[in-house]
């Protein structure tokens, strides 16, 4: 079995080869031609040595673009870009050697002009055999059965046109318009399958023009290079006679040109924020199973579903091997379940299909190729709870290579999400049969914990620390931390209005709106309002959330932030050592749920030094009564704040938690309380 690297090498060769055999037949050919020779040597020997450089090409991109782990789309661009750009600067040293040479007879000798069209020839196969290879990737993004099989007709019609080439059809000619006009169709057909570009934001949308827009005036140069080689009259082989070339012009013509229209109509719209959206609110209805009174079975069926709307999967299956074992299928029967697992090969995946998972997960191990009448692309996700597999999910395509990791990513999060939910589930089931309610919550309050992060994401330009702990076994108060890109990080503190397990509920909800927004780095305004909408699809309508959010970017050393109807978080400057309150307006999220929210939404930005300190706290803190029934409030947090302000970080947070403790003299909480520090560097 032949590995991918040597495959690569060896089209490699045989393109150099190729291109070698096919200049010296053709100029070998011509010589013999000027010079009335008597040589008995077939002139179909350049058009198969061509035809092998264009396989050989095609082969070796083949391996090196279509193979890779991922889809990046801009970086696939760039690489029609780049191979454009080295390919044309090599060509205008060809037709820098014709000014030069203008007025000498090396420019007019057949030989020489002949050499110097190979040359060229072999840098337009490789510009355009790469951007066919780009293109072809591009429209199989997402593909279906029946585009597969336009594809594939295209294809072989395609290649089966190096062939019709050597019978020295010329253009215009009737069979070869024929040939041509078929072509095009199937290339304008398969020109409108552009679903690669909602899949970009504005700004690599942009890109993604401007690439296109110069790959487009290299096909112009090269079709100018040409044309002005045919204008010799001295050509043995005229590649603008040749069907396949002229139809890969058309296509890679076609394709750009649409796909640049399609992505100038895209930029104002918001198709990717509504599948973002769309995932959040599958993820949303996981989370809110078990508080809705729904069964282990509900949250399965909603599972099952969801995971198939996000990946397009044709047929699913969800086992579960608990107390009461359990096998849903969708668009498969229990015997197909049993052949497919027959069939799987990669051991990563058999293990997970077999309740062998140890823990250590890999998406890109789970996705996996079928030899199965009906499907060929197989993902497998173990559904844990408390680090041991109860069950496996598994999705299927009818096509080869049809899932991604963005893909595997989603599934990933609905698992998990599931996981949580089914064991809360199992927990509160378990306290209701044994009659230990409260021994239980104390276990559901780990899982609530575990929410929260142990150690939150930061650079050298900050340190921060978090703290909470819930009136009851479970609270409501939630903090986090994400670096949706580098050197920006999007921190948030919120309160669940209520205690207990509702609230923990809802916080479970509001951490995957989080996790589902944050990671697209915008602004602190279009959060907060994109999080109102989302929570509002799912929030008791006697439930709300408050929050503030801030947008962290230490590069500019500036913090973007927004309040949701939170208590005013505390800013310390350390050059005017004082704290200021940052009080702004706002609402929290499920109050309003309409349009009508955006209004109350502001957004401030306040630019920090090092030294500077910011305070997040709930209200927990402030509004926590001593015996005299008077509340700590920011009288009695500011002070505690400037008495440990010099402190290290973990001791300012101990000492104004023991400086509340102090205040209450013993009294109960009546709260969650939460806060989280910031010190910057």
């Amino acid at each position: 079995m032949l590995t991918n690297k040597l495959k690569i090498r060896l089209s490699l060769l045989a393109g150099i080869l190729s291109w070698l055999l096919f200049t010296f037949f053709d100029l070998y050919l011509l010589f013999v031609e000027k010079y009335d020779l008597n040589v008995n040597l077939s002139e179909v020997l350049p058009q198969i040595f061509l035809t092998t450089l264009i396989v050989s090409t095609l082969f070796f991109y083949r391996y090196t673009i279509t193979k890779a782990d991922s889809v990046n789309f801009l970086d696939l661009l760039w690489r029609v870009f780049i191979t454009g750009l080295v390919t044309t600067i090599g060509s205008l040293f060809i037709r820098a050697f014709f000014f030069v040479f203008k007025n000498s007879t090396i420019t007019e000798n057949a030989l020489t002009i002949n050499f110097l069209y190979n040359i060229l020839i072999g840098l337009v196969v490789i510009f355009l055999v790469s951007t066919f290879v780009v293109w072809k990737r591009l429209i199989l993004y997402q593909k279906t059965k029946s585009l597969i099989q336009v594809w594939t007709i295209f294809e072989y019609s395609l290649f089966a046109s190096l062939l019709f080439d050597w019978f020295g059809y010329k253009l215009m000619s009737i069979n070869f318009n024929t040939a041509l006009i078929f072509l095009c169709i199937f290339a304008l057909v398969l020109s409108f399958n552009l679903k690669w570009i909602a899949y970009l934001n504005f700004k690599q949308k942009w890109k993604s023009i401007l690439f296109i827009l110069l790959s487009g005036i290299y096909v112009y140069h090269f079709l100018i290079n040409l044309h002005n080689f045919t204008e010799t009259e001295a050509l043995s082989l005229d590649l603008l006679d040749r069907v396949f070339m002229v139809s890969l012009f058309i296509f890679i013509i076609l394709y750009a040109a649409i796909a640049v229209l399609v992505t100038l109509f895209n930029l104002p719209t918001s198709s990717v924020f509504e599948r973002k959206l769309q995932e959040a609110i599958d993820f949303q209805k996981l989370s809110q199973s078990i508080p809705a009174g729904q069964n282990a079975e509900q949250t399965y069926d909603i599972l099952l579903e969801s995971s198939m709307s996000a990946v397009f999967a044709d047929a699913a299956w969800l086992e579960i091997k608990d107390t009461e074992p359990v096998l849903l299928t969708r668009g498969l029967t229990e015997p197909t379940v049993k052949d497919i697992k027959d069939l799987v090969k990669q051991d990563y995946i058999k293990e997970v299909l077999n309740y062998r998972f140890n823990g250590e997960f890999s998406s890109s191990k789970i996705i996996g190729s079928l030899h199965h009448p009906d499907y060929k692309s197989i993902i497998a996700v173990p559904v844990m709870i408390q680090n041991k597999q109860i069950g496996v999910l598994v999705l299927l395509q009818e096509v080869g290579e049809a899932f991604n990791r963005e893909m595997v990513d989603i599934i990933s999060t609905f698992v998990n999400q599931a996981g949580i939910s089914l064991e809360n589930f199992h927990l509160i089931k378990e306290a209701i049969e044994t009659e230990r309610y409260k021994e239980e919550l104390k276990i559901a309050k780990s899982v609530q914990k575990s929410l929260l992060p142990d150690e939150m994401s930061h650079n050298d330009r900050f340190g921060i620390v978090g703290y909470s702990m819930a009136a009851d076994e479970v609270g409501g108060d939630y903090y986090d931390v994400l670096e949706p890109s580098e050197g920006v990080f999007n921190l948030i503190i919120g309160d669940v209005s209520g205690k207990g397990t509702s609230a923990a509920f809802n916080m479970a909800q509001m951490r995957g709106i989080f996790h589902s927004l944050a990671q697209k780095d915008e602004s602190p305004s279009a959060f907060i309002k994109q999080a109102n909408a989302a929570m509002s699809r799912c929030l008791e309508r006697s439930s709300f959330i408050t929050a503030m959010y801030f947008r962290i970017d230490t590069r500019k050393s500036v913090i973007d932030y927004v309040r949701a109807g939170h208590c005013p978080a505390l800013f310390y400057s350390a050059s005017s050592k004082k704290i200021c309150r940052l009080e702004n307006n706002g609402l929290g999220l499920g109050i309003l749920r309409n349009s009508e929210y955006d209004q109350y939404v502001e957004e401030y930005t306040i630019a920090y030094e090092p030294g500077d300190l910011l305070l997040l706290y709930t209200d927990g803190i402030v509004e926590a009564k001593n015996d005299d029934n008077q509340q700590f409030g920011l009288e009695g947090l500011e002070p505690s704040l400037l008495n440990h302000i010099n402190k290290p970080l973990e001791e300012v947070k101990d000492g104004i938690i023991d400086d509340l403790m102090s205040f209450l003299n013993g009294n109960k909480l009546d709260d969650d309380y939460s806060l989280a520090i910031v010190r910057f560097s």
